[in-house]
């Protein structure tokens, strides 16, 4: 067993974030504190990877340090920009929003007794422990405990006469290429050193997935593997948008607080939904087929091995299911690099957790005559894709209402054959989680055009706004907005307005819609939109040289449209981004971290 012992003391004691050059252990996984007695020193459970996310205690607003630290799942609180040097201004990327003025009890579900049973450490994806005994006085003495190598560095491959091939994964990753040299994403076998998934701790156990999809449960106190599950989903080809494979967490079910039954739910990079016994790993024979789900069957133009043009699957599962009672709700990710117009749409259904039967279908695109098909110009919606989760998701156990934040229509940066403002495209919507019925909604981008989907679970948070208390849940964006909503009605918090926004361009066939929400509060938390004014001015030969390196591009506030000489977007990719938002219900603070970079996007006609 390797010690490590932290030398960062003092960073922690001044609440600074995890920086990329930290002195911390490499390697590849998830880390955990485990408990030590006072006056010694307490020790670190170490699974492999290099950041120790969300472990330092949070800023509180008198500036000083508190011991109870909301986190951000998958991913660490850093100070990463993406801005092309010589161009922009850099972002601070780690913003703190004051949504309240009174503190919250709420823990919708979490366990004080500290285990971790959802992916956002409860169902309210508030990603807050209550636990106290690492605080900033001991950190810095902090050790490992144990260390887990990945269970998916040896696999397994079906031979001809149906046996299994167990063998290091470079091997089983060459054989599977010499069968199918065109098998993989741009020709590359599975790169599998993206470790992303958020372990849950349940029973003293962790359960993790890994980026081949394979799952496992792992002794909190030891590190010891108790079991493994491999779907061998890699035998099909290249999970969906994911160049270097990623898995992000599984979810948890028990029949109650006796656990004679338990179960682990995950998705797999080739499109199914597994359902094992949390105690074994062995597949749970009266769900589904043999324990699994295949997630392509009943939706439209959704076929099996059907690839996208990067050569990658074109539908996926790669976030973790959600659960609550006897229903189970799983995402999907369906690829942006789409070939054709025709794609399958995201619809979501719930599943019986125990027979796999589906309770209830919820038609991302409406159809027919159903409420919102009229936002669909023409007959797109019958040809339309996409508008799923392929993120986290949230629930109110207490109303029984699911949160899903949607993603866009395909495909993501051009609408001309599915005009209208497209519901329920880039919306938040609550569901009845027994039946499936729509509650209510909020579009927060019409006819999208620039990819923004909903890329984060949904906050729920209780605050007080001029004396009255709101049940609420708070939605992160990609453009650096939250959106605050009642709960239960979908009202905002505060006014949402519509307002006017660029509507010229140059794609042939395009109709960009005249206006986009914009919430008055709170201020977004990162820059939008790009102006000369932006652009660095250390010297005034440096920003000449900005302004020359923009000069071919369009430049414009947020929501300018694309061209064909190209449009420069900022935030690009995201400014929220999966890893979402951390609620603090005894401040009332919700923690964004978010990265800002500009992003060029062409627009070319094919010669």
């Amino acid at each position: 067993m390797d010690c490590w012992r932290a030398s960062w003391r003092g960073a922690a004691r001044r609440c600074s974030p995890v920086r990329e050059n930290s002195p911390l252990p490499s390697g590849r996984g998830a880390e955990a504190p485990v408990r030590g007695d006072r006056g010694k020193p307490l020790r670190w459970c170490h699974a492999g990877a290099a950041a120790a996310t969300g472990i330092l205690p949070a800023a509180r607003r008198d500036g000083r340090c508190t011991r109870r630290a909301a986190r951000p799942a998958g991913g660490s609180m850093q100070r990463t920009s993406n801005i092309a040097p010589g161009v922009g201004r850099l972002a601070i990327h780690l913003v703190v929003a004051l949504l309240a003025a009174g503190p919250a009890a709420a823990q919708y579900g979490a366990p004080a007794n500290g285990e971790w049973p959802t992916y956002g450490g409860d169902l309210g994806s508030t990603k807050y422990s209550p636990l106290d005994q690492i605080d900033r006085d001991n950190f810095g003495d902090l050790e490992i405990a144990w260390r887990w190598r990945s269970a998916d560095a040896v696999l397994s491959l079906t031979m001809p006469d149906g046996s299994e091939w167990r063998a290091d994964s470079r091997l089983i990753f060459a054989e599977l290429n010499r069968r199918d040299p065109e098998r993989w994403r741009d020709g590359q076998p599975p790169t599998i050193t993206n470790f992303k998934a958020t372990p849950l701790m349940v029973g003293n156990r962790l359960f993790i997935n890994m980026p081949t999809s394979a799952a496992a449960a792992i002794d909190a106190r030891t590190g010891e593997t108790l079991w493994v599950y491999n779907p061998k989903s890699y035998e099909e080809g290249t999970t969906t948008m994911s160049a270097r494979w990623n898995q992000r967490g599984v979810a948890y079910w028990s029949n109650g607080p006796d656990r004679t039954d338990e179960r682990i739910f995950f998705g797999t990079g080739n499109g199914y939904l597994v359902c094992v016994d949390a105690k074994t790993g062995r597949p749970c024979a009266d769900f589904g087929d043999g324990g699994r789900l295949d997630l392509m069957e009943g939706i439209p133009r959704a076929a099996r091995g059907e690839r996208d043009w990067l050569n990658a699957l074109l539908y996926s599962v790669q976030s973790p299911p959600i659960v609550f009672g006897d229903t189970v709700v799983t995402p999907m990710s369906i690829s942006s690099y789409n070939i054709r117009r025709e794609m399958p749409p995201g619809w979501m259904r719930g599943f019986d957790v125990r027979s796999g039967r589906t309770r209830w279908t919820f038609h991302t695109i409406p159809q027919g005559d159903e409420f919102g098909n009229e936002t669909w110009g023409g007959d797109s919606w019958r040809e339309t894709g996409k508008v799923g989760v392929w993120t986290m998701m949230s629930i109110d156990p207490e109303l029984g209402y699911i949160y899903l934040p949607l993603n866009t229509a395909a495909p993501d940066y051009y609408g001309g054959h599915r005009l209208g403002d497209n519901l329920f495209a880039e919306s938040l919507v609550a569901l009845d989680l027994e039946t499936g019925e729509r509650v209510w909604h909020f579009q927060v981008v019409h006819h999208g055009l620039w990819d923004n989907d909903l890329p984060a679970a949904p906050n729920l948070i209780d605050i007080t706004v001029d004396g009255r208390r709101i049940e609420a849940v708070a939605q992160i964006t990609k453009q650096g907005f939250t959106f605050v909503f009642d709960r239960a009605t979908g009202e905002p918090v505060w006014p949402i307005e519509e307002r006017p926004v660029p509507t010229d361009t140059d794609i042939e066939g395009e109709v960009v819609w005249p206006t986009q929400p914009f919430p008055t509060r709170p201020a977004p938390f990162d820059y939008q939109g790009v102006a000369i004014d932006d652009l660095v001015d250390f010297t005034p030969e440096i920003r000449q040289m900005a302004i020359e390196a923009v000069a071919p591009y369009r430049i414009g506030p947020l929501y300018t449209p694309h061209s064909l000489r190209g449009t420069v977007v900022r935030p690009g990719f995201s400014a929220g981004s999966w890893g979402g938002a951390a609620v603090d219900p005894e401040t009332g603070m919700l923690y964004v971290p978010s990265g800002n970079r500009y992003t060029v996007k062409h627009f070319r006609t094919p010669a």
